[in-house]
């Protein structure tokens, strides 16, 4: 029996009660984004839209929506960090992304504890048991099939530093489970998290 589509051109509108696009391409790794502007001023900043996209120079990025402060920072500075957002962390993740002043401190407001940094000046997440140091490597504005420029920027960094709970290394590998990391699902509130039980093996063949 064949599958039954439903069909629909996103520029017409999807016509559903929830735009299904962000739960479809999901879930994803959340960019917690942190970064300081050229005063010295804290930053730090949840992105659902975030991704590593090389393995040597090791790259990630991320896209805001809006000309946001992160963005502003990262342009001023050179420099951010990413750290990752795990479900003992999950409601600080949310109380940083609050819509606030340019002057707010989102590590203060969220009760973190800003670290320092060993190769950049922007700080790292102290409660994240995993963080990047980044450097910018190349910004972008988004568009559209038509050429039209989105209100969207996206940011790629060089990792150039990498700071990782030593219980989270098991033999020496990198144990994804234990960390318990949280994933952004695209629904008006939801989330996934990772455990051992989802864990399987496929190797590449040949």
């Amino acid at each position: 029996m064949a599958a039954d589509f439903y069909f629909y051109e996103p520029a017409r509108g999807h016509g559903l009660p929830h735009d299904p696009f962000n739960a479809m391409v999901a879930p994803r790794p959340i960019g917690w984004i942190s970064s300081q502007d050229a005063a010295g001023r804290l930053n730090l900043a949840p992105y659902s839209f975030f991704n590593a996209f090389n393995y040597r120079p090791p790259i990630v990025g991320f896209a805001s929506i809006g000309f946001k402060d992160s963005v502003r920072n990262i342009l001023e500075t050179g420099e951010f960090g990413w750290n990752l957002a795990t479900r003992s962390l999950a409601e600080a993740m949310n109380a940083s992304c609050a819509h606030v002043a340019p002057e707010v401190d989102e590590f203060e407001l969220a009760g973190l504890t800003p670290a320092a940094s060993r190769v950049i000046s922007a700080p790292r997440v102290a409660e994240a048991p995993v963080s990047f140091e980044c450097r910018l490597t190349q910004h972008l504005q988004l568009q559209g099939a038509d050429g039209r420029k989105a209100d969207t920027w996206m940011v790629f960094g060089e990792v150039v530093g990498v700071h990782v709970d030593r219980s989270l290394l098991r033999d020496g590998i990198y144990d994804t489970a234990a960390a318990q990391p949280i994933l952004r699902a695209g629904g008006p509130a939801d989330y996934f998290t990772v455990t051992p039980e989802q864990l399987f093996r496929m190797h590449r063949p040949g």
